[in-house]
């Protein structure tokens, strides 16, 4: 069971993000806030970071496709994007500490970069017509705060969900 756990908990985050959805947009002051969910893009930052760039990728890259065909109609969009920001992390974390802090700052400055990748892509293939100021204010603020939230509370379980499945891998690999 243990070793399914971690393809278990990124199902768990890929149903989760729909049904945080449905919270947003928020109203407050005559304006609407759209929270964005990436449950799933942060749980794969931290496999990559603290169990395995290649199981990373793989379930990323799965996940990815899944998210293409059943939230977006757009086959390649997420398929892309989250598999790079999982190279990107396990890149980066090669020169700086693995601390749960770092990574925490890490996988929310992806967050960010994800969210801004999507807004370059819809607003040059013309599916969004928003301005950068609207978007920072009223989809890029809420959305890395209620992410920032998010892995506060369930980073540190993250990390030692990963890190105890890792050492329980490297003492099954017969030497």
């Amino acid at each position: 069971m243990i070793r399914l756990l971690v393809v278990i908990i990124s199902v768990l985050l890929f149903y989760m993000e729909p049904i945080f959805g449905l919270f947003s947009p928020i109203e407050l002051n005559d304006s609407f806030y759209t929270l964005v969910p990436r449950f799933l893009i942060m749980y794969l930052i931290f496999v990559a970071v603290y169990y395995d760039r290649k199981k990373a990728m793989i379930y990323a890259l799965f996940f990815g496709l899944l998210y293409d065909v059943f939230f977006i109609d757009i086959i390649g969009l997420y398929s892309f994007i989250y598999p790079l920001i999982c190279l990107l992390a396990s890149f980066i974390v090669k020169y700086i500490h693995q601390h749960l802090l770092v990574t925490t700052v890490l996988t929310i400055v992806l967050v960010i970069l994800v969210e801004q990748l999507l807004f370059l892509f819809y607003t040059i293939s013309g599916i969004k017509s928003i301005t950068f100021s609207d978007f920072y204010q009223f989809n890029l603020i809420p959305t890395v705060i209620a992410n920032t939230v998010f892995i506060c509370m369930f980073g540190w379980v993250f990390k030692y969900i990963l890190l105890n499945r890792f050492k329980q891998k490297a003492l099954t690999i017969p030497k």
